[in-house]
């Protein structure tokens, strides 16, 4: 499993968002198990980790 720990909550509901909506529009599910809502099928693709997705950050903004 994915270790989700590393987007932020707001990063997470846009990529949850924006594949929920790709899901809708017909795009291929990722998983074995397709029935559901799309928002519950990007929540499933995320924690599963198979949405091949990049977060670009600009080191200016975040400070650890």
């Amino acid at each position: 499993m994915l270790n989700t720990k590393k987007f932020t909550r707001y990063e997470r509901a846009r990529i949850i968002g924006a594949r929920a909506l790709q899901i809708s529009m017909g795009a291929p599910v990722l998983l074995e198990d397709d029935s559901g809502e799309p928002i519950d099928i990007a929540f499933k693709e995320l924690e599963l980790g198979v949405i091949p997705v990049t977060v670009k950050r600009s080191t200016d903004i975040i400070t650890t």
